[in-house]
């Protein structure tokens, strides 16, 4: 066993997958110098579980400039049938991807991971944590290459995105409570010889149920589950097993023959009750998994990165008060829960068997299709538009809500403008608009509405509203930026 000299980082990444990648481009871009860990050799998988985008993500994405190119790489899906009475119509989204994006996920970690070699980002493959210890100063990290190679990694913060497995948050010692959800689901991309009517096919008859979604390269996601199966991860599967288990869901089996991938899992709901300890963060599966109803897994990762990256960066560049930091737990740990909590409610209605549970299932159902604040709230939490963070008592009614992708006088769009990764102000139009603390303050970008509103806003990188005011309030505004942003330079 050798050691190598001591790296040294502001930032260190473990967990080379799509979350970890959008907090180093994010970072590295805001100028961090950050180094990503990867447990597994260098090359991005294709065997990845994630197969959509929501449209809150990619607006997260387009705010990077990276959503055209993604959206190139899928197919849009305008609706989502949950039950058989309930579809949701994604084309009413109020956004500019008002549907699911269905890609593979090693898309996403593709675009990403070329953003962040771009910003400079440093990887290290192959490399296993084995330690971690931290002081008021700083983080070390110990890891180890295959040839038993130890390297002790010095940065100023650590975040895990090292699944749900995470070494990271093994060496916390923190728990991960929770329970298995679902314990054998079937996973298979194939290739089919009857192209299937719908781009998402999804049904469930007796004791199976499984859905096909295509990946727009000849090859098809197929997922299910059986109830009078359920057998270990370690099992073999093979491709009769799911064709069998297609046929008794779907009534066909598509002509299905050839494999790519075939692979059995189980699906946890889980959440660490500390998303911050120290100058250590855990984001995406390494902070919560749940089950894969409704696609949110990824997602809210990716979400996760996009909360942390900005503040993470004020803190190190601009000077910002650490307890900054404690936002990234105060916002993100509810969100969490709420995904586990609309996720398992999902699978459940879905794995409903008895005549009582689905009658429930179906009223339930004909409800949330039929009443609109109930049909728009359970669209919000699936596709991450809805999703808003609490605002201290007395703030205005937009705080912490998702800023939409508004026209601005320029006539560019706000999450053109956020691509800088600044603070956006957007003030009422008009000679008259008085002077805010803003003007030389290179952290912020000042822009105006088109039309006659009167709103003055002041959005963060992550498109959420950080302060707001009817009436011009220049000390409520430096507060807020200086709350949100630390000390004007």
């Amino acid at each position: 066993m050798t050691s190598t000299t001591p790296t040294r980082t502001d930032v260190l990444i473990v967990g080379a997958g799509p979350t970890g990648m959008l907090l180093a481009g994010d970072l590295a871009t805001a100028g961090v110098s950050v180094t990503v860990l990867e447990r597994r050799p260098e090359g991005t998988s294709n065997l990845s579980r994630a197969f959509g985008v929501h449209a809150r993500t990619l607006e997260q994405l387009d705010a990077r400039g990276l959503a055209d190119d993604l959206v190139a790489t899928g197919h849009p899906l305008n609706a989502l049938r949950l039950f058989r009475h309930l579809s949701l119509d994604l084309s009413r989204l109020p956004s500019r991807f008002p549907y699911l994006l269905i890609t593979p996920q090693y898309e996403v970690e593709r675009i990403l991971q070329r953003r962040a070699r771009e910003a400079g980002v440093r990887f290290e493959y192959g490399a296993e944590v084995t330690a971690l210890r931290q002081d008021q100063d700083g983080v070390v990290m110990d890891t180890r290459t295959a040839d038993g190679t130890v390297t002790a990694h010095h940065a100023a913060y650590v975040v895990g995105t090292d699944g749900h497995r995470s070494a990271v948050r093994s060496a916390l010692g923190l728990p991960f409570p929770g329970q298995a959800v679902i314990k054998s689901i079937v996973l298979a991309d194939v290739r089919l010889s009857e192209k299937p009517d719908g781009l998402l096919t999804v049904n469930g008859t007796g004791d199976a149920f499984a859905f096909i979604a295509p990946f727009g390269d000849g090859w098809y996601r197929i997922m299910g589950w059986d109830r009078l199966s359920q057998r270990p991860d370690t099992d073999p599967l093979d491709l009769d097993e799911v064709r069998d288990l297609t046929r008794r869901a779907l009534g066909t089996d598509y002509g299905m023959y050839e494999a790519r991938w075939l692979s059995r899992f189980h699906s946890d709901e889980r959440q660490a009750p500390a998303y911050r300890v120290g100058r250590v963060f855990l984001a995406g599966d390494a902070a919560h998994v749940h089950s894969p109803a409704g696609g949110q897994g990824m997602n809210t990762g990716l979400q996760d990165a996009a909360n942390l990256g900005w503040k993470l960066a004020a803190v190190l560049r601009h000077h910002a008060d650490d307890t900054l930091l404690d936002t990234y737990q105060s916002e993100r740990h509810p969100v969490g829960r709420l995904v586990l909590r609309s996720s398992g409610g999902i699978i459940r209605l879905a794995m409903a068997h008895n005549p009582l549970q689905r009658t429930a299932r179906d009223l339930f159902a004909r409800a949330v299709a039929r009443i609109s604040p109930l049909n728009r709230k359970a669209m919000g939490v699936i596709t991450g538009i809805g999703i808003s963070y609490a605002a201290d008592r007395g703030a205005h009614p937009l705080t912490g809500k998702r800023a939409p992708d508004v026209r601005l006088a320029d006539g560019s769009r706000l999450y053109e403008a956020l691509r800088t990764g600044r603070f956006v102000l957007i003030t009422p139009a008009g000679p008259d608009t008085p002077d805010a603390p803003t003007a030389s303050d290179p952290r912020v970008i000042r822009t105006a509405w088109t039309g006659d509103r009167r709103t003055t806003l002041l959005v963060r990188p992550d498109g959420h509203i950080a302060w707001a005011s009817e009436r011009p309030d220049p000390a409520g505004l430096g507060k807020a930026l200086a709350r949100w942003a630390g000390p004007a330079a």
